[in-house]
């Protein structure tokens, strides 16, 4: 490497940002990260970098906000310091995942948990277009009370008032629209759930951009977003790198006879890259599709149970009530769907399915991305009820917050491959040796850092990594 090109590494991951520096065959510039006592960062470069190429590494890890402000500080420091040009290397790249609701069914995070000062959801207001649906709703419950039998009076449903709507309507704590739905009747739940009213959550994607171009950055170096189209946020050039080719290298130097195997996508979004390594490597494919529809009434203002435009009464209930609860499931037809109307558990029939024949195979489950581990420790069970014999799951980032860890080492996967864009000391403490192999981007990185400085094309890796 020539002597025009400076690297500094910031602190949320030093062992990558050492091994990068060993491909490159230099040594990490002198840099003096600290903080004041208040909580301020404080960063000192100890080396000129006037008219050379910089690159800052920092992946959006561990305290990421302050790793972030660490990263822009750098950035400003050297563009301020006359460098040429300044790249930003984040192996992950912090706030490329925003959900499109505040809250999802499992998992982080939960915004109207009871005892938190956080926005809740609520139906929409008393003067709003859905209030004619009231209607119909209290025909129903007005019918279904009266054929209750004394045995399903006697079980005791969740009170409304106090479960969590699962509407995606934002209220803030102590407003009139939030102070109004005290009545607690079925029809708010119905309202709630048939309004049609989809949250618009701010996407932090177009403030990061800004920020890190305002700071200076004239290039971005990431892996695997979450999201392919957030590359147009930016203005400056972004080089999204694949973690697919190392994973594919894996499959067929680790996994044996991995002719045989199947790649399995635990959820729908992910199908593609999923069935991109499946396609380079001729293996078979399998999707696990997730639906949650709402068991409450849907149709016509005037709709009722018995006027065809509402869903027909059912003589079993769509979901019983779990067993440790410790409520009594078996509940007369005519109650259960006042039951499921009331109760908070029974709101919705949650289906999983599993297309693609995975029995007596080893299954590769791949994600990009790993917080909570719900959804891939569910798909892990599911794989294996379906007569999987191994469950692999092949994961890009690794980020395992909360109790993400615990969960994967109880669930049903066999062995889990994450790469190194995040640290993952702490995996291997959790898991084992034998139970975590560790794939090493830094040679990609590397050989981008390489490529870039040399004004070469990277093309390349994305095909064949390095």
């Amino acid at each position: 490497m020539s002597n025009n090109i400076v690297v500094f590494g910031g602190d949320s991951h030093p062992e990558l940002v050492a091994k990068i520096c060993e491909n490159l065959d230099i040594k990490a510039s002198q840099v003096e990260l600290g903080k004041f006592s208040n909580g301020e960062i404080s960063i000192s470069v100890r080396e000129s970098v006037r008219e050379k190429d910089v690159y800052v590494i920092q992946s959006g890890c561990g305290q990421v906000n302050d790793a972030f402000m660490q990263l822009l500080i750098l950035i400003s420091a050297c563009k301020s310091s006359s460098a040429s040009r300044v790249t930003a290397v984040m192996p992950y790249f912090c706030y490329s995942r925003q959900p499109d609701i505040p809250y999802t069914a499992k998992g982080a995070p939960v915004i109207n948990q009871p005892g938190r000062n956080s926005a809740t959801t609520q139906r929409p207001g008393e003067d709003s277009s859905f209030k004619s649906l009231n209607s119909a709703i209290k025909n129903t419950i007005s019918l279904e009370r009266k054929g209750a039998t004394a045995d399903a009076e006697r079980v005791q449903a969740p009170s409304l008032t106090a479960s969590k709507s699962l509407s995606r309507i934002p209220m803030i704590p102590g407003s009139k629209l939030q102070n109004s739905h005290t009545n607690g009747d079925a029809e708010d739940l119905f309202n709630a759930q048939n309004a049609g009213y989809k949250l618009w959550v701010v996407q932090a994607g177009t403030l990061i951009a800004n920020l890190l171009t305002t700071a200076g950055a004239d290039h971005v170096i990431t892996m695997d977003l979450h999201d392919r189209q957030y590359p147009g946020f930016f203005d400056i050039p972004v080089d999204n790198l694949y973690c697919k080719p190392l994973s594919q290298n894996y499959i067929q130097h680790n996994i044996p006879d991995y002719e045989d195997a199947v790649i399995v996508s635990p959820d729908a979004g992910g199908a593609k890259r999923a069935t991109a390594i499946a396609d380079a490597l001729e293996l078979s494919f399998a999707l696990i599709h997730k639906e949650r529809r709402s068991q409450l009434l849907k149709g016509p203002p005037d709709a009722t149970l018995t006027s065809g435009g509402a869903l027909p009464v059912s003589q079993r209930p769509l979901v019983s009530a779990p067993a440790s609860s410790g409520r009594d499931v078996r509940r007369s037809s005519s109650s259960s769907s006042l039951g499921s109307l009331a109760s908070t558990e029974s709101r919705f029939v949650q289906t999983t399915m599993l297309v693609g024949d995975v029995r007596n195979k080893v299954c590769i489950v791949v994600d990009d991305l790993v917080d909570t581990s719900y959804t891939i420790t569910r798909a892990a069970r599911l794989l294996k009820e379906q007569g999987a014999t191994k469950v692999i799951a092949l994961i890009t980032h690794g980020l395992f917050s909360g109790d993400a860890l615990d969960r994967i080492a109880a669930s049903e996967i066999d062995k889990l491959v994450v790469a190194n864009t995040v640290p993952q000391d702490e995996t291997v403490k959790a898991l084992g040796k034998d139970r975590v192999d560790i794939i090493d981007v830094s040679r990609v990185f590397g050989e981008a850092i390489r490529r870039i400085h040399n004004g070469e094309s990277i093309s390349m890796l994305f095909e064949h990594g390095y």
